[in-house]
């Protein structure tokens, strides 16, 4: 993989990891089209790396917000904090459970299937349209909704939908306040990322030796700065009810898709 695609791939990533249009779904077609013939462990550890580059966009995004939940969690008071904490936490238990024990599975939707992308896509227009047209109250995420958004999210895995689009609408269909819907939905992949980091890293199945660390380093930067202004982005878009732009754009792009893989 050389310095140009790794840019271009990051910056797909850092885009797509917070509008909701699938980042896995675009990177999966990123490659397709750039003709990524990259050996196994060299395409983990790029996936990795970009998956980290957006993580840490968002720990910059919201650096308040996390050390306000620090401050109040160790207050070892039952407060909002810990309270907020707690949703995270909950919402994370159906992509744990997906990726505990569903990885192979999961792992060999990602082999190309345009197909299968071109339809998931197609799912997430339908989910953002349905979001847009919600009305807007100023309802905080509950104990029951952090759990079913985080079946949304573990749905997300899919490569096509879109997990904060499933994560944002499932959040906003239950009811929820747009903002903190987004605010939500963004906070609580963080820990997904570094779990899923830290699992790929002390499986041994990525090797960094022999790896063009250039191209992965220009693929960080874009991936960072990418998702420093998506995700900014996003969050006012939610607010201003946007995501019919989104849906129309999925529904493109994902019957473009289909039609291409039909016919090759």
């Amino acid at each position: 993989m050389d310095i140009l695609d790794a840019i271009i791939l990051g910056i797909i990533q850092g885009l797509t990891e917070f509008l909701p249009v699938s980042s896995s779904g675009h990177l999966e077609l990123g490659k397709a089209i750039l003709g990524d013939n990259s050996i196994p462990e060299e395409s983990l550890l790029f996936t990795v790396v970009l998956h980290f580059a957006t993580a840490l966009s968002t720990i910059v995004i919201f650096r308040k917000d996390i050390l306000d939940i620090i401050k109040g969690i160790l207050k070892f008071q039952w407060n909002d904090d810990l309270k907020f904490l707690t949703k995270i936490i909950i919402s994370m238990l159906p992509a744990v459970f997906v990726g505990l024990f569903f990885e192979e599975e999961l792992e060999s939707l990602f082999g190309g299937d345009i197909f299968l992308v071109g339809c998931m896509l197609i799912i997430t227009s339908v989910l953002l349209f349905l979001a847009d047209k919600a009305i807007d109250t100023t309802k905080n995420v509950g104990f029951i909704n952090a759990f079913f958004i985080g079946i949304s999210q573990a749905i997300a895995m899919l490569p096509g939908i879109s997990r904060s689009g499933a994560t944002i609408s499932t959040s906003v269909l239950l009811g929820n306040d747009k903002t903190k819907a987004a605010r939500f939905s963004f906070l609580m992949v963080v820990p997904l990322i570094f779990g899923k980091i830290a699992k790929d890293i002390l499986s041994g199945d990525i090797s960094i030796q022999n790896q063009n660390i250039t191209a992965l380093s220009f693929g960080f930067i874009a991936a960072f700065v990418a998702g420093l202004f998506a995700c900014t982005w996003m969050i006012s878009l939610v607010k201003k009810s946007k995501l019919s732009y989104f849906a129309i754009y999925c529904v493109v792009v994902g019957v473009i898709t289909v039609i291409y893989a039909l016919n090759n």
